[in-house]
Formats: structure tokens, C-alpha cells, sequence
């Protein structure tokens, strides 16, 4: 049976098909995102597949050179001519006809907080075959993987969690309050930018997996949530690595300059039927009434989180909280944020990516492409995704950079002992790996 969700997606679909066939016919489709003035900074690599020229804009240091090497060589970043990366709407709509994949075998646990609220965590376990020996972070690396804010585990989510499995990564997703069959258990859900539970979550991997690599890649707009959290945490993240496919940067103005009602819809009406199953202990909270009401995603965040019934606040001040920035200079684990000039999502590139952030600091690095769409970066042949090739190829170079500077250092590896579990030591970058 069609749920009401698809209905309104499949219109949504049919009739955007119409409206850019309509726009091709006529010679008026417009790539958002012109390079500007983007295009004379970064350093260029090979082109790919028709994305056009990638480049690399970051503060010059040991391992951002050790970075532009890797990527360099890669072949995710090399390729031929091809049409398709052209049209980022076009792919978008692509994502909503394509029909859904075989999910793949996941193993739920939920992680219980200090409020009694739950978050889940969906380890993947399948259905790929056996896993390589030799992954690009090491065998005992686990990838915590953070879906969009709508909490919507994407096809291309799980498809970038199988290939790290397949190289030997030990992919785990995480998922929101109410997010993805996880149980509300409390009237309250996770604001953008409230790294809180993220926290727990990264605290129980660090002690469950003590010997491993932490490493994260968030999608789309659940960048917010990783980004805050390396800012709110600092060096003290337990993390070794992170990357950002198609991240929203600025929050609040991306609320609200509104977003492609291809790209709105189907997510507001994910989130309403996700919600919808919690009406009886959300009318402790909030309006329901308003807030399955909404029309847009920004109504529904203020119902949500502003126009509570305890503690009602203004947009301003909701944000001053959940700016994802907020505390970026304060990150200080690599962060790579692999972005499409012609992301029709995120905005045009002049308005939507802090360049200042990746020149000043060490801990950024941006990879821009000129075509890619919103967490798409096409390819033709296995995979689909070139971007998801480059995020593993980061995490590679990452630990590669880190085995090398502890051999240089004579710094002692971490190692498994018998005995009552300890509680690791937080995982910190040497100041000088970034100068």
C-alpha cells in the first residue's frame, strides 16, 4: 500500500518533471552557484566525471599538504566528460523516483541518556561481503555516520556506510530522539545545533571500541549537528577525523531564505508522519496542532523548539544556541566539508560557505566542486558517488598521517589489555600537525 507520504512526493516529482522539461525546452535552466569569485582560490585538482575542476581551500600546514597529495592521487577525483552532474535538480528528482534498495542487515541498540531519553544506534552489518583488511582508516576504525536533520537515512547514506564496510570500517548510524523508529520517551527532541546526545553517543563508541579510530560523516543539513559538536567540544571530541557531504554552515539563514519545495516537502512530511506517532506526550511540550499545521521547515522548528509551553523563546535566541559556527574556532579535530558550487539546497556559494573559516583555520578544509548537486557528486560505473570515494580517501590519508607522525615521534600506539575496563584517554591532535 502507497503511503500518503509517497503520493505527495510522486506529485511533487511529476510535476517538477514537467515544470524542467518545460525549462529545458526553452534554454532557462540555471546552474545555482556561479564560481565567482571561488574560482580563482584553492588549489585545482583533476577534473572528474563533468563536475568540473575541484578545489581545495585551506590554511597551508603539514597535513594539509599530506591532504592535497592524497586527493591528489586519487582516482575519485579523475575521470572524463559527462553531461549528468550539469543538472543538480535533475538529480534530486532522480533520488525521489528511484525506487529503494534491499535495506541492508543493521543491529539496533538504544543508548539510554541521563533524561531517559533514548537515541539509536544502527550498526551495519550487511549485505556486502567479507570486509577488507585493508581500510582506509584501519580495520578497528568505527565510522559514525549522522543522517540529515529530518533524520531521513538516505539511499546514498546507506550506500557510503556499505562501502566503508567493505573496506574494513565499522559503520554505526546514528539516530535522533523520534528519528527513524527510535522511541520518544520524553516530551523532547534534539534542536539543531544540541550536541548533547551526540555526545553520549560518542562517549559509550569511544568505551565500547577503546583501541579504535573515532572517526564521523554527517550529510546534508545533519552537518549542523556534527559541526556544533566539534566546536562545543573542542579537543576533547574523541574523534580523529570528521567530513561533511553538502553541509548547511549558517542555520538560521538557511531556514529561512527557504529551500527547493522538491527538497521541503518530502522532508516536512517525513518529519509529520515520524511525529504524528507521538501526538499524546509531545502535547505536554507543544502546540500540536500548529505544529503538524506547519508549512514549511521552519514553521514546524519553531513549533517544535521557540513556541513551547515551559519555555517559550524567540528565533534570535534559539539560534545564538544552535548556530552550527558558534564555536568553530574552538574545533580541533580535521574536519573536511566536500561541497557543490550548484548545490541547490545550500544556496549560492558566495551567501552559504564561510571561506574566511577555511583560510584561518587549520582544522578546515573545504573541497569544492562546481557540480555535484546536494549530496550527489555523480559518477558513472560502481559506487554512483565519487564523493563518498573522497571522504574514504580522506580518512585514509588521515590515519596514514597519524601512523607516520607517532612512528617520526616514537609515540606508543594504543593497545587492548586483559583486565577491567579503563576509561581511554581522549583522543587529541598535536598542535603541530596543523602549523
Amino acid at each position: 500500500m502507497v503511503s500518503l507520504e509517497g503520493l505527495v512526493a510522486a506529485a511533487a516529482v511529476l510535476a517538477g518533471l514537467g515544470l524542467l522539461a518545460w525549462r529545458l525546452w526553452a534554454g532557462r535552466l540555471e546552474v545555482p552557484g556561479d564560481w565567482g569569485e571561488e574560482e580563482e582560490e584553492g588549489i585545482p585538482f583533476i577534473a572528474e566525471d563533468g563536475s568540473g575542476r575541484c578545489r581545495l581551500l585551506c590554511k597551508p600546514s603539514a597535513l594539509a599538504q599530506h591532504l592535497m597529495r592524497s586527493l591528489g592521487q586519487s582516482a575519485a577525483l579523475q575521470g572524463g566528460r559527462w553531461l549528468w552532474p550539469r543538472w543538480p535538480r535533475l538529480q534530486m528528482l532522480r533520488q525521489l523516483l528511484q525506487p529503494p534498495e534491499p535495506e541492508p542487515a543493521v543491529a539496533r541498540e538504544l543508548l539510554q541518556l541521563p533524561d531517559t531519553g533514548l537515541v539509536a544506534l544502527d550498526w551495519l552489518v550487511g549485505p556486502r561481503g567479507p570486509r577488507s583488511s585493508s581500510s582506509g582508516g584501519g580495520p578497528s576504525s568505527v565510522l559514525l555516520l549522522i543522517p540529515n536533520a529530518a533524520g531521513k537515512v538516505t539511499g546514498e547514506l546507506l550506500q557510503l556506510g556499505l562501502r566503508a564496510l567493505e573496506r574494513g570500517f565499522i559503520p554505526v548510524i546514528f539516530n535522533r530522539r523520534g528519528h527513524n523508529g527510535c522511541p520518544l520517551t520524553t516530551p523532547r527532541l534534539q534542536p539543531f545545533g544540541d550536541p548533547g546526545d551526540l555526545r553520549e553517543a560518542v562517549t559509550y563508541l569511544r568505551c565500547r571500541h577503546p583501541a579504535a579510530l573515532l572517526l564521523a560523516v554527517s550529510e546534508g543539513s545533519g552537518s549542523g549537528l556534527l559541526l556544533a559538536y566539534l566546536g562545543e567540544s573542542g579537543s576533547s571530541s574523541r574523534l580523529a577525523a570528521a567530513a561533511c557531504i553538502s553541509p548547511i554552515f549558517r542555520g538560521r539563514d538557511w531556514f529561512e531564505a527557504g529551500m527547493p519545495w522538491l527538497y521541503e516537502w518530502p522532508l516536512l512530511l517525513h518529519l509529520k508522519r515520524g511525529l504524528s506517532r507521538y501526538v499524546g506526550s509531545l502535547a505536554e511540550a507543544v502546540d500540536v496542532d500548529r505544529l503538524l499545521g506547519s508549512r514549511s521547515l521552519r514553521q514546524l522548528e519553531e513549533a517544535l523548539f521557540c513556541q513551547t509551553k515551559s519555555h517559550p523563546t524567540t528565533w534570535e535566541a534559539y539560534w545564538e544556541r544552535n548556530e552550527p559556527l558558534r564555536d568553530a574556532d574552538e574545533a580541533a579535530v580535521p574536519v573536511l566539508c566536500l561541497c557543490s558550487a550548484d548545490d541547490p539546497v545550500r544556496g549560492p556559494p558566495a551567501r552559504s560557505l564561510p571561506l574566511e573559516l577555511f583560510c584561518s583555520s587549520p582544522y578546515f578544509f573545504l573541497l569544492l566542486t562546481p557540480r555535484g548537486g546536494h549530496c550527489g557528486f555523480p559518477r558513472r560505473g560502481p559506487g554512483r558517488c565519487w564523493g563518498h570515494e573522497a571522504v574514504l580517501e580522506y580518512f585514509r590519508a588521515m590515519a596514514e598521517f597519524l601512523r607516520a607522525e607517532e612512528r617520526r615521534k616514537g609515540l606508543p600506539r594504543p593497545h587492548r589489555r586483559r583486565g577491567p575496563a579503563v576509561e581511554p584517554p581522549a583522543f587529541t591532535w598535536q598542535r603541530s600537525y596543523t602549523r
